[in-house]
C-alpha cells in the first residue's frame, strides 16, 4: 500500500521524516520533493528497490543515477573531484544542477555508468534536506519523469494517480516546477553542460 504524507515545504515535521527515513531503510521507494520537481528514492545499498525505480522510469541500461546530498562533505566519497571542479560546484550549490563526476570504489559497481561516473547535487529543498540529514547518507535518486515524457512531475495528486501501489511513499510538499535540473559533465578536463533545465547554465559555459 502507497502511504501519503503532507509535510510541511518550509518546517518539515520531524515525526513524518523519520517515518518517511524508516521505509527507505526497510527497502521502500519514495517520491520525495526537490527543487526541480519530484524524485523518486532508495537507499544506495538497495538493489531491489533500485530496480523498482528501473521499471516505472523504463530506464534504458546504464542510466546515470544521481546520490543527492546535504552538503558537500559527503562528495569524496563517493566522487573523485579537482580542485576546479569543487569550486565550480560549491559556487552552485544548493541549487537544480546535477553533477556527473567520476565515482570512486565506495560506490557501488551496479550505479556506476560504463564511464564509471556517478551524479551528484545538492537540492534546495528543505524536505529533501531533512530526508537526507535524518538517513544519514545520500538518496539514490532520478527525476520522476514518467516514460514519453521530458517533464518533472509537479503534482502530488497526479503522481498518487499515476504511481498508487507502485511505490511505497509518496511526499505532498507543495505544488513545484516541472523542469528537470541542469546536468554538467564535470568529468572531463572542463565542463559541459549536457541538459539544460531549471539551473542557469552560464557559470559552465
Amino acid at each position: 500500500m502507497t502511504q501519503f504524507f503532507y509535510i510541511h515545504p518550509d518546517n518539515p515535521q520531524q515525526r513524518l521524516i523519520n517515518q518517511a527515513v524508516e521505509i527507505i531503510k526497510n527497502g521502500g521507494v519514495i517520491v520525495y520533493p526537490t527543487d526541480s520537481g519530484y524524485a523518486l528514492g532508495c537507499a544506495i545499498g538497495d538493489k531491489h528497490a533500485m530496480d523498482r525505480i528501473v521499471a516505472i522510469r523504463k530506464l534504458p541500461e546504464n542510466h546515470n543515477f544521481t546520490l543527492v546530498c546535504s552538503d558537500l562533505s559527503e562528495l569524496s566519497t563517493y566522487a573523485l573531484v579537482t580542485n576546479q571542479s569543487y569550486r565550480l560546484i560549491k559556487n552552485n550549490t544548493p541549487n537544480p544542477y546535477t553533477f556527473i563526476l567520476p565515482a570512486t570504489k565506495e560506490l557501488p559497481r551496479r550505479l556506476m555508468t560504463k564511464r564509471k561516473t556517478i551524479g551528484i547535487r545538492v537540492p534546495n529543498n528543505a524536505i529533501a534536506l531533512a530526508l537526507i540529514s535524518a538517513l544519514g547518507e545520500p538518496i539514490l535518486s532520478c527525476s520522476l519523469m514518467l516514460p514519453d515524457t521530458e517533464m518533472t512531475e509537479s503534482d502530488p495528486d497526479e503522481i498518487r494517480e499515476h504511481l498508487e501501489h507502485r511505490v511505497d511513499l509518496i511526499i505532498h510538499g507543495g505544488y513545484l516546477g516541472q523542469q528537470p535540473t541542469t546536468v554538467v559533465d564535470l568529468s572531463e578536463d572542463s565542463p559541459t553542460v549536457i541538459r539544460e533545465g531549471s539551473g542557469d547554465p552560464t557559470p559552465f559555459n
